[in-house]
């Protein structure tokens, strides 16, 4: 588990893993794009990204979320 903070357009380049991922954002919004498709997530959302799928973020506001790799 990892806790992140980002200022507005802060966010996480595109990128993959070769494991599962579950964002949840406690407090902010951010979008989220995975395979080329954008959710926009608020506070006490989750959202899996899968494994070995390209994947990135950016902060919409000033946002804080919790990162687990899920093994």
């Amino acid at each position: 588990m990892t806790l992140f903070g980002f200022d507005i357009d802060q966010g996480l380049s595109e990128h993959s893993t070769p494991f599962d991922a579950m964002v949840c954002v406690l407090d902010g919004n951010l979008e989220i794009t995975i395979s080329g498709s954008t959710a926009n997530l608020e506070r006490g959302e989750m959202i899996i990204m899968p494994a070995n799928e390209p994947h990135a973020l950016k902060a919409v506001e000033q946002s804080k979320m919790m990162l687990t790799m899920l093994h």
